[in-house]
């Protein structure tokens, strides 16, 4: 009885260190929106190089996050989680103490690894611990600490910015990090290591980050020829990839996993096309609140908190429902509301009021719970236990690339519409327009993402 009873407290512990986490990295990421404008205005960076700030993060992350979840199936999760978690908490502190917008992006960069350690390890470590039957449950708990962070990042944020100067964004961020080091360090005392003493890929390795790399500094470039060159080239280097992963015997990437298993794939590609037509919708609408509407740094926080609030709410519920339904017919069900927020936004003016604008959030936030924590229950349900690092780092890869790849398109759209010019009030109505085109296109990416997820089978007979 005693063992059962600490193994349940254990439980809570693990629950609570991995929730923590979760919590801190898109808090960051929401809360930096809302920054980005008076980041812009002390260093004097034009909207693309704000944009970077945001991407050097992303990029520096997705490129590690296959490696960070290959070591950690080898040598062990929570070790890699307590490095990750430190290394992040140091680069927040980094951050803001930065006295150029260079030093500000090797500091998200350092961020960007150890959230990779961060984000390969934690929801893995749930699954580890937690049994089958309430793995939905406990993701959905997880997946909720993620969207609190992204409901308190724009209001905190916008608060913090308006009235202590954005370089508190990252102190506050820091100081989530340091607790959570010290709770994880006195009370995550077990260790998963399923492939311990096999081989680490580094040839694999290298090639995968290097083209990762290629692929989303090019798509940020466009339309610059280089950009195409190396979009080009790394789509080579994706096949010489594939053709390394296929010919050694202990690849960072099991390539079978994506060949055979067609639930993993075909939640991983529900996932890139999900958060590729959603991630920059905070972006876009920081842009729209606080240069067309003119509203403060916190003012435009609490109208973006409409949407992660709902994600926060309903993201257990989802969770624990795809214990008991399909994970694709949930999930289906989160991308077709999605999709339908993502239309309604295609119509934003100058004049839109905010009841409109407050609404279409709420919708998406919806459809985002839905769709977020029964595809990952689906993930990390189809996989052997020796391969649930690799599975969430893929899934987290996904996720990642998709918010780069909606930054790419978000970025691209606006250089087209107003070029390199920082944002006045002489062409806002450009910028009103290449957020409009934005969202035409993520809602028809979203609406081909349905067919994804329909496609992707039962993970339960």
């Amino acid at each position: 009885m005693a063992k059962i009873t600490g193994e349940l407290k254990d439980r809570k512990y693990i629950l609570i260190i991995t929730s923590l986490s979760s919590f801190t990295t898109p808090f960051m990421g929401s809360a930096i929106n809302l920054a980005l404008p008076s980041i812009g205005k002390e260093f004097s960076l034009n909207a693309v190089f704000l944009g970077w700030i945001a991407t050097s993060f992303l990029l520096a992350t997705a490129a590690l996050l296959l490696p960070a979840g290959r070591l950690a199936d080898i040598y062990g999760r929570t070790i890699l989680f307590k490095i990750g978690l430190g290394i992040y908490t140091l680069a927040s502190l980094f951050c803001g103490i930065s006295y150029s917008s260079e030093t500000l992006i090797i500091s998200r960069i350092l961020q960007g690894i150890g959230a990779a350690m961060l984000f390969s390890t934690s929801t893995a470590i749930l699954v580890s611990f937690f049994p089958p039957e309430k793995r939905g449950k406990v993701l959905g708990i997880n997946t909720a600490a993620v969207y609190t962070g992204l409901s308190s990042g724009p209001f905190i944020g916008g608060l913090l910015t308006q009235h202590f100067g954005w370089r508190y964004i990252f102190f506050i961020n820091a100081l989530f990090g340091f607790i959570s080091l010290i709770i994880a360090f006195r009370k995550l005392k077990y260790e998963w290591a399923e492939a311990k003493g096999e081989k680490f890929d580094f040839k694999g390795s290298i090639v995968y980050g290097v083209t990762l790399i290629m692929i989303m500094y090019g798509f940020s470039i466009l339309p610059n020829i280089y950009g195409t060159y190396l979009i080009i080239l790394g789509l080579i280097g994706f096949y010489l990839f594939a053709r390394i992963e296929l010919k050694i015997n202990n690849p960072i990437f099991n390539m079978s996993l994506i060949t055979t298993n067609k639930t993993f794939a075909f939640s991983n590609l529900a996932a890139l096309i999900n958060y590729s037509a959603t991630f920059a919708v905070g972006f876009l609408l920081s842009f729209y609140l606080q240069y067309i509407k003119g509203f403060n740094p916190q003012t435009a926080g609490i109208i973006l908190v409409s949407q992660p609030v709902m994600m926060a709410i309903f993201s257990p519920i989802s969770g624990k429902i795809s214990d008991k339904i399909e994970p694709r017919i949930v999930a289906s069900i989160g991308m077709i509301i999605t999709t339908i927020g993502l239309f309604v936004l295609i119509f934003l003016k100058a004049d839109t009021s905010l009841v409109f604008i407050i609404t279409s959030l709420v919708f998406l936030g919806f459809g985002f719970a839905l769709f977020s924590s029964p595809n990952t229950n689906a993930v990390l349900s189809s996989v052997e236990k020796k391969f649930l690092g690799v599975a969430a780092s893929t899934l987290s890869t996904m996720r990642l690339t998709g918010q780069m790849f909606s930054m790419g398109v978000a970025l691209l759209i606006i250089s087209i519409f107003i070029g390199k010019s920082r944002i006045t009030a002489e062409n806002n109505n450009a910028l009103l327009s290449g957020i409009e085109v934005a969202f035409l296109l993520f809602t028809f990416l979203c609406f081909a993402g349905i067919f994804a997820s329909m496609a992707r089978g039962r993970i339960r007979e």
